[in-house]
């Protein structure tokens, strides 16, 4: 055959994958505002950087009349490309194709790509759009995801790892999302779930909607599956690209560092963003936005325990990590799902060199029978083991109160914190100044002929001698006291000169964190 005649071979072959499921389900993903697995690469990727592999994969099944169907690139998209001119790997189901169900091929070039992003140290983006396992394909469809997870494990703590929900993942399908490092979902067209509606009301004789069970709200604002929400497929894809605009592409580098840009200090004067009355609630970001280059905070799980705020900034071209308690919910306390929030983020920062800064406005760890039960002890845990074991430069400023075991675990001198700064409005203390005066001058406030005024006297008292920065600072636990106006600098300097910090890791497999 002559080489014009096989390059007209060739491109008819082209053709003929790229239509996927054909024009009747393209038409059906569109109608239900869904863009096809090829666009939504495309839209992700610099333009025209798309190079796909695998094109021509076809499945092997033989059972259930399978030999007869075609399914074009078994229903998966896999390729490379880049993000602001640097390689990605990425994957998207073709949910045209069968369902996007996954069978044994469909699994192996999934894994293929991921495996290329493990050689090559760079990102792996996933997008899931699929009906889950190739009933057809049996144990084979199980193996694929078994190897899946295999390699989102491995791939851990090496290569960034992103997953995009843009259909239905259901079943052991969700698993590979959950070992990833950030999950994006979108309103009304994201699903997860690991047993659907129907089987549910089977089961258990209870009716719920798939968007009521497993929808983009549900684990953006209850479950915390999710990190990122968003209301359309290109807000989505525009989260993606800002987010991998502050995480470096592997674990031996750094993020990119950007031109250095003063904050926004007329939108957000620091000097008045706390309250004189210490029990008034503010927003912590209004604080995160005064140190920050341009005031850009890139916040992550943001509708999840939003008593806790995580997420990226910059500060002097280079990116940061902050984790802050929020008093404007629950006082900013620490509870079972804020912990969880916070260990996972600081664990992720400290595996690609990210500098932790924390921000600390907390009256301790949330008290009440329903967090006892909950595991409180367990999950608040998490925070003390992810802050003792990160090696990354940890940088803690303390805002307000810092009291009891809360104290401890927002990144105190105690776990290695390198430099801990306070305010003047810090009050470092074991607990508040009125629970400490009910407390300790529980007989003379009973004795005494008006008890409020004494109670009041008392609780002044013990402000003054303890509910300060000046106690803690005394014995070296604080570094300095600092005015608000000075943070910015104090930051910078501090972290220039860790920027080259090592700390020597234990003879061992490695530790045990209580999960």
């Amino acid at each position: 055959m002559p080489l014009k005649q096989k390059t007209s071979d060739l491109k008819e072959r082209m053709k003929n994958a790229l239509k996927g499921g054909g024009s009747k389900a393209i038409e059906k993903q569109k109608a239900i505002g869904k863009l096809t697995a090829r666009e939504r690469i495309i839209a992700i990727l610099d333009p025209k950087s798309f190079h796909e592999y695998d094109l021509f994969v076809e499945h092997a099944a033989k059972d259930f009349d399978m030999e007869k169907k075609r399914l074009p690139g078994d229903g998966v998209i896999t390729g490379t490309g880049t993000i602001m001119g640097k390689p990605v790997c990425i994957y998207a189901q073709d949910f045209t194709v069968a369902g996007g169900s996954l069978g044994y091929m469909h699994a192996k070039k999934i894994t293929k790509i991921m495996d290329h992003a493990m050689k090559l140290k760079v990102p792996i983006i996933g997008i899931n759009d699929s009906g889950g396992a190739r009933i057809q394909e049996g144990v084979n469809s199980l193996a694929g995801y078994g190897e899946i997870f295999y390699r989102n494990t491995k791939a851990s703590g090496i290569v960034p790892q992103i997953s995009v929900i843009l259909g239905p993942c259901a079943g052991g399908a969700v698993y590979s999302p959950a070992l990833t490092d950030f999950v994006f979902v979108v309103d009304n067209i994201s699903k997860m779930f690991i047993t659907g509606p129907e089987v549910i009301k089977t089961v258990l004789g209870e009716e719920i909607s798939m968007e009521e069970l497993g929808g983009a709200k549900v684990h953006s604002e209850t479950t915390g599956n999710a990190h990122f929400y968003a209301e359309s497929e290109q807000e989505c894809f525009d989260q993606i690209k800002q987010l991998i605009s502050f995480i470096p592409w592997n674990n031996k580098k750094k993020a990119m560092a950007f031109p250095k840009k003063q904050p926004k200090s007329k939108i957000y004067p620091i000097d008045s963003i706390i309250p004189t009355d210490p029990k008034t609630p503010y927003d912590v970001r209004d604080v995160i936005r005064a140190i920050s280059d341009d005031s850009e905070f890139f916040e992550v799980q943001e509708k999840f325990a939003a008593n806790i705020v995580i997420g990226y900034g910059r500060i002097n071209g280079d990116t940061v990590a902050y984790v802050a308690n929020q008093p404007n919910v629950l006082a900013g306390v620490l509870d079972v799902d804020s912990s969880d929030k916070a260990g996972r983020f600081i664990r992720y920062c400290d595996a690609f060199n990210i500098p932790l800064i924390t921000l600390v406005d907390l009256p301790g760890y949330l008290p009440g029978i329903d967090q006892e039960h909950a595991g409180v002890i367990r999950h608040g845990a998490k925070v003390l083991y992810a802050y003792s074991e990160a090696t990354v430069p940890k940088i803690t400023l303390v805002l307000r109160k810092a009291y009891g075991g809360g104290y401890i675990a927002m990144c105190s001198h105690h776990l290695r914190a390198d430099f801990v700064f306070a305010w003047p409005t810090a009050e470092i203390a074991v607990m508040g100044p009125e629970g400490a005066a009910n407390i300790i001058f529980r007989k003379e406030i009973m004795n005494a002929e008006n008890p409020d005024e004494m109670r009041q006297q008392k609780v002044d008292e013990y402000r003054s001698k303890f509910a300060n920065p000046y106690v803690a600072a005394a014995y070296g636990y604080i570094d300095a006291v600092i005015e608000p106006a000075e943070t910015r600098k104090m930051l910078i300097h501090a972290l220039d000169i860790s920027a080259n910090k090592t700390e020597e890791c234990l003879d061992k497999k490695h530790g045990v964190p209580p999960f």
